[in-house]
């Protein structure tokens, strides 16, 4: 397992690296050179101009400047603060580039950047690294800004400048990288969208820092395909459909016949023993007719074709005889929709997903009803459903999602918080999934996930593991069906045809 870490996480590490025995110095020498073997690997030609800042960012850029000078390489380093300006171990490394004839100059203006930065093949940025915090002032913003507007390949060292390291938020003007080096654990922003989307590649370079000094408690989690393969549920021999799983699945309305049918379709086909569909009357047929696998059941339906309040008790009798219960796609917010979901959320005690209409309805419910469950939780927001159940802006959700998701998850509830790099926090851990693509931002695509959902927790998977893992299957799925219909001609139904390719991928190691 690998973990992507905070400015502290690292900062710490790095700190009792240098108390074993390892230097400051030495630390920046590997980065910088590191930097160095990716431009002289990747750019073959052409001028080169190196943007440092005054930290020992900005000293990464010196070393690789001093390296790429050395191997021949035409370099320029354009300096925010001149070498004297600088201290230790930046300095040092400042004056040994100077000293070696590495040509710089210190800029101010955006102008400056701007025409110091033309011809130039390759910028490494080398201004902030994971020293920024908030939005980045002038004349850093200037600098930052010619960066972006260059058409040269670009190096980022470390992080882009103008992503937050802890966050992925991006305040202010930020660095687009083709790559990013970044040292000894990938930054949280790295992963963490939207950081994650101006990192380009990122390649993770050893400077030192030893591997058992990187695990952090409670730091966020990069998982690779064989941990998520150790969580998929045992297939025996002497399976039979009752010991495979009995889902519920409380969907759809007249409105939205289409969530029911794709919430209780990812429920098959992740495998359950035994789907029921407890959706509303008018429903029924819709249903039936798209999934002969499961058994529907008809329930009271009002005049809008939702639930209606007589739906409630046969729903809990339902779900007493499941293992576990999805709740929400598709059932607006009707009274009696309301009046369902105030009832599971009460009065049942078996593992329970929490999806769509049910989260708007827990948010002005209050969502210690879904934390305080002894039984497993899942809730599987998207932004603005998060933004409702915390009271605040989907935006202020965007500017730090493992904060927010982490607010939204105890020991027996986990948040599977939607989107690009969507993440999942319970039981004191948080995961980020790198699985999926923007082919999977169609509607009904969070049902099928939460019908998969309700399978892994029927098959006595903990909530947080199996939304860890439905979250990887669902975007594994999505890459594979993108793979041959393309991203753009990706649809929702094309995940039940693609997850078991994703489940065999992950079975055969």
């Amino acid at each position: 397992m690998r973990y992507a870490l905070t400015a502290g996480q690292m900062q710490a590490a790095e700190h009792r690296a240098v108390e074993r025995g390892t230097t400051v110095e030495s630390l920046m020498a590997r980065a910088g050179e590191a930097v160095a073997e990716e431009v002289f690997s990747r750019v073959a030609l052409g001028p080169i101009a190196i943007v440092t800042g005054k930290g020992d960012n900005g000293g990464d850029g010196w070393v690789a400047a001093r390296a790429l000078h050395a191997g021949g390489r035409e370099v320029e380093v354009l300096a925010l603060a001149a070498p004297d300006d600088l201290s230790g171990a930046a300095r040092a490394a400042a004056q040994a580039a100077v000293e070696a004839g590495v040509p710089s100059r210190t800029l101010a203006s955006a102008e400056e950047f701007a025409d110091a930065l033309v011809g130039a093949t390759c910028v490494v940025d080398a201004i902030f690294g994971f020293g920024l915090a908030g939005e980045a002032r002038e004349p850093y913003a200037s600098a930052i800004r010619a960066i972006a507007a260059s058409d040269a390949y670009v190096v980022a060292v470390d992080i882009p400048s103008g992503v937050g390291a802890d966050s992925g938020a991006v305040e202010g003007p930020a660095v687009h990288a083709d790559v990013t080096v970044t040292f000894s654990a990938p930054k949280a922003g790295c992963v963490l969208e939207p950081g994650a989307s101006h990192c380009g590649e990122v390649v993770v370079a050893d400077v030192g820092v030893p591997e058992e000094l990187l695990a952090h408690t409670g730091a966020l989690e990069l998982w690779e395909p064989a941990e998520y393969a150790a969580l998929l549920p045992t297939v025996h021999p002497t399976d039979h459909k009752g010991s495979r799983g009995r889902v519920l699945v409380v969907a759809g309305s007249q409105a939205f016949t289409g969530a029911a049918v794709l919430a209780t379709g990812g429920a098959v086909r992740m495998g359950a023993g035994y789907v029921r569909a407890a959706v509303p009357a008018p429903v029924t047929a819709v249903v039936q007719s798209a999934l002969p696998q499961a058994i529907v059941m008809g329930m009271a339906a009002d005049e809008s074709g939702a639930f209606g309040p007589e739906a409630v008790r046969p729903i809990l009798h339902l779900a007493e005889e499941s293992d576990a219960v999805v709740l929400g796609p598709g059932i607006t917010t009707g009274h009696g929709a309301r009046d369902v979901v105030r009832a599971l959320l009460g009065e049942c005690d078996r593992p329970l997903v929490i999806d769509a209409d049910a989260l708007t309805v827990l948010a002005e419910e209050g969502t210690e009803l879904a934390l305080a469950r002894p039984a497993p939780t899942v809730l599987t927001p998207h932004p603005g459903e998060m933004g409702r159940l915390l009271g605040i802006s989907p935006t202020d959700v965007q500017s730090d999602r493992v904060a927010h998701a982490r607010a939204l998850s105890s020991d027996t509830a986990a948040c599977l918080l939607k989107g690009a790099g969507s993440v999942t926090c319970g039981d004191g851990r948080c995961v980020v999934n790198r699985s999926g693509n923007a082919g999977l931002a169609k509607a009904g695509t969070g049902d099928v996930l939460s019908g998969m959902l309700g399978t892994l927790l029927a098959q006595g998977t903990a909530a947080f593991a199996a939304a860890a893992l439905g979250a990887y299957l669902h975007g594994r799925a999505g890459d594979l069906g993108a793979a041959e219909l393309t991203e753009r001609c990706l649809a929702t139904t094309d995940l039940w045809r693609y997850l078991p390719q994703a489940v065999a991928e992950l079975e055969r190691g």
